[in-house]
């Protein structure tokens, strides 16, 4: 009987083998290279294999007719294939397509520092901002420790890579400020008006930046603001500058908050305890309340509203300069308004939709006063340059803006983005002087239309097109400014990265007064970039190039005629280097910029280096925090060559040949983070300019009095304290940040 069983079974078993089909071959990437261990599978059974360190495979099948083969691995599309099953052996090749996805792919930059994206490393963050030594928490100060920005103590403003102040816009979700910075006083640089712990992220583009944003020749500094918070908060801040007060309150299904805050400043006991050198007769006093509402809709999206309102006042008094025993009083007023909401939502199979709108406004009263040694007005001299010293103007900004972004994402992670945008301006003043009254109204309306793609060829690969269509009802004049980027990941954490971009500005409205129509001021854009990014390490290196092509030149009489005949370049090399791991609980980074810029633009008679930039500048910036005792010590070191300035007893060959001594600062701040009851706290201390070094950031100089060599006298330009000190202590209730605080400073 066994034998029989046994004779039965070998003849069915011979059977099966007889009916398998034998199925093999190879399977590699698109480059030819194996690939060892991908799965072969026959779909919807469970006869298959895994190819060896060869990238073969071989396996058996009882399966007839037509199957489809299923090849997949991890990292590569995966491949379905259809074959006949017959009675002969099948060979087979298959060659798997990369799968380019998020995790692995190339990163497209153009030109910026990313903090808000953690796929491109973070560089700065809101505690970064808030604890760099001498940026007294002052975004746009800590920004002029990063490679590019240079250092000008006398005018506010961004200066990139050889560019003015005008030629950089700040952005807040999507829309314009267009009054970032407290408004000018001679001589002294003014801060930004908004607090970095209102935004998640910050985003420095040092040039080449992207379609979606124009009217910058240089740069956009890119904030977003928070979402919706964890929990409900109350913030109250002390110091012998300000006093402040805030709620964020956060409703129990965590869908919607709402907030406000208010800042008194008033620098009447910091002065007392650190005398100035300029006569302030009128103590800087400034009101700041902000509120915010936002929601998230029910596809995730996000509606935030933000408004801004300040007011401020203050008056200085410097020696005069034309007139010997005579005082020049600077009196301002000033209002400001800034709104904005933004709109997010996804709408499902790929597509995500932003909208944004603001409302700016601005309104500064400046009267200018030649005043006698008992701070009188004096009467008519007859002398004109001291008689139009003595003016006032009452000038208003209006600014309204509509934006549009559609996105769409297409494959694993292409995106293509397009929109439009609006922006109404209406400038209005009315100066007055002993020549007469003079009002002036000047509005423009910009409109733009934009498109952007991110086309990931391979996991390596990327390319950015991008281009803008531009339209001013002041110039009546239309352009197109067309922008690239391609990069290429060559490891792991490194890449290289070329960018190109044509960039318009409209000019200066306040030299469009009664003028013909000019042109678009422009400049073009080369940039080579190298970096490696990881956790713990950023190195960062490019080179660049600036063709400026047509500036604004003015004329030096009055009135002023414009044309677009300026020109110019701004090449160089930037260097970065962030370290938090060598040392333990240390962070610090190192910036060096190499700038090689010259331009003739508005009334320069000459192809000169520009008075806000220097040639050779750096910073390096120390963060060392102990967990144990939540405290912290912060330096910052920040140096830059001399810069030219103007000095009229030279000849106009000379022009901007003189040069400021080297500036060089060293910062101290410490921080310390307690409990206090059920409040944390932030106590910051901060010390700059340690060790009392002079900084002389130009030279004014008289109109007709001269020394006793007959050269026209002259006065630097100081910061306003040589050594400035800041003591402040913030408590909230509500959130613990202990270890938010910890995660930051590490």
């Amino acid at each position: 009987m066994k034998a029989i069983l046994l004779f039965i079974a070998g003849l069915m078993m011979a059977s099966l083998l007889k009916g398998q089909v034998l199925v093999k071959g190879t399977v590699k990437d698109q480059k030819g290279r194996i690939l060892a261990g991908a799965n072969i599978v026959i779909k919807d059974s469970y006869d298959g294999t895994l190819t060896d360190s060869t990238g073969s495979f071989s396996f058996k099948t009882t399966e007839k007719g037509k199957v489809i083969l299923v090849v997949s691995n991890i990292g590569f599309k995966t491949l379905e294939q259809g074959v006949d099953l017959g009675k002969d052996s099948l060979v087979l090749l298959f060659t798997l397509k990369e799968e380019i996805s998020e995790l692995k792919a190339v990163i497209i930059t153009a030109g910026s520092y990313e903090a808000s994206d953690k796929k491109k490393g973070t560089v700065l963050k809101a505690l970064d901002i808030a604890t760099t030594a001498g940026a007294n928490a002052d975004i746009s100060a800590t920004i002029q420790t990063l490679p590019g920005a240079q250092k000008v103590g006398e005018q506010e403003g961004l200066f990139i890579r050889g560019g003015s102040a005008e030629e950089a816009k700040i952005i807040i979700d999507g829309t314009v400020v267009n009054n970032f910075f407290y408004s000018s006083v001679p001589g002294i640089a003014q801060r930004g008006r908004f607090s970095p712990f209102l935004f998640n992220g910050t985003v420095f583009s040092s040039g080449g930046y992207s379609a979606l944003y124009g009217q910058a020749l240089s740069s956009v500094l890119n904030l977003e603001s928070l979402d919706i918070p964890e929990k409900s908060e109350i913030q109250l801040g002390l110091s012998p500058l300000f006093a402040s007060v805030g709620l964020q309150q956060v409703a129990n299904n965590k869908k919607s908050s709402y907030g406000f805050s208010y800042n008194w400043t008033n620098l009447t006991v910091y002065q007392k305890l650190v005398p100035q050198a300029p006569d302030f007769f009128k103590v800087p006093d400034f009101h700041t309340a902000d509120a915010n509402y936002r929601f998230k809709t029910r596809k995730n999206g996000v509606f935030k509203i933000y408004a801004y309102y300040n007011s401020g006042s203050l008056g200085v008094r410097n020696p005069s300069l034309d007139s010997l025993g005579l005082w020049n009083a600077f009196q301002l007023n000033n209002q400001n308004l800034f709104t904005n909401l933004s709109f997010r939502q996804f709408l499902g199979n790929g597509w995500k939709l932003n909208l944004a709108g603001s409302i700016s406004y601005n309104k500064d009263q400046i009267a200018s006063q030649v005043q006698n040694q008992q701070y009188l007005s004096v009467p008519q001299t007859q002398i004109p340059v001291i008689d139009q010293a003595s003016f006032n103007n009452h000038a208003t900004q209006w600014m309204f803006q509509l934006r549009a972004v559609a996105e769409k994402r297409f494959g694993s992670i292409n995106t293509l983005r397009f929109g439009a945008e609006v922006w109404n301006n209406q400038d209005s003043a009315r100066f007055q002087s002993i020549l007469g009254l003079y009002p002036s109204l000047v509005k423009d309306r910009y409109t733009a239309g934009f498109a952007e793609a991110d086309l990931y060829i391979t996991n390596e690969l990327a390319f950015r097109p991008g281009v803008r269509l531009e339209y001013s009802s002041l110039l009546n004049k239309v352009n197109i400014a067309p922008r690239a980027a391609l990069s290429y990941k060559l490891s792991k954490n490194s890449q290289v990265s070329a960018d190109y971009g044509i960039f318009y500005q409209t000019p200066e409205r306040r030299y469009l007064i009664n003028q013909p129509s000019v042109n678009f001021l422009r400049a073009d854009h080369y940039i080579l970039t190298y970096q490696h990014i990881s956790s713990s390490y950023t190195f960062r290196a490019q080179a660049f190039y600036k063709d400026y092509i047509s500036l604004l030149k003015t004329s030096s009489g009055f009135p002023v005629s414009v044309n677009n005949n300026g020109y110019g370049y701004a090449k160089g090399i930037e260097l970065f280097w962030r370290d938090r791991k060598t040392f333990k609980n240390l962070d610090y980074w190192i910036s060096y910029s190499y700038l090689d810029t010259k331009r003739e633009y508005n009334n320069y008679p000459a192809f000169v280096q520009p008075g806000f930039a220097a040639t050779h500048s750096g910073s390096v910036v120390l963060k060392k925090f102990w967990v144990k005792n939540m405290f912290g010590v912060n330096w910052s070191y920040n140096w830059s060559t001399g810069r030219p300035y103007f000095n009229p007893n030279r000849s106009p060959k000379e022009f901007l040949t003189d040069k400021t001594i080297a500036y060089s600062t060293n910062n101290f701040s410490l921080n310390w983070l307690p409990k206090i009851g059920k409040a944390n706290a932030v106590v910051v201390l901060g010390v700059n300019n340690v060790f009392n070094e002079r900084q002389i950031f130009g030279y004014n100089y008289s109109s007709r009095v001269r020394d006793a060599d007959g050269l026209l006298i002259r006065s630097e330009i100081n910061p306003p304290a040589s050594r400035s000190f800041f003591l402040g202590i913030f408590l909230s209730w509500g959130v613990d940040r202990t270890q938010q605080n910890i995660n930051s400073n590490l």
